[in-house]
């Protein structure tokens, strides 16, 4: 596998299964992560959370007091 350019966040939101990212591009699978359990903690209808890898250029940053600031 080779490694990724970014994470991307990504959430179930509904009874599909279907994983769906954002347009967010982090340069850390943990932030990505983080920014992707954000949602899940806002939205009730979001069932699972992760992060996974995209070779997309990075274009945002998840800060330590978990705000997204775009790049």
């Amino acid at each position: 596998m080779t490694t990724p350019t970014s994470w991307r966040p990504e959430v179930i939101a509904d009874n599909s299964g279907q994983w769906v990212p954002n347009g967010w591009r982090f340069a850390t699978e943990d932030e990505a992560w983080r920014s992707a359990c954000d949602v899940k903690a806002r939205w009730i209808l979001v069932r699972e959370c992760r992060a996974a890898p995209s070779n997309d250029p990075v274009n945002a940053r998840y800060t330590d007091v978990g705000e997204v600031e775009n790049l």
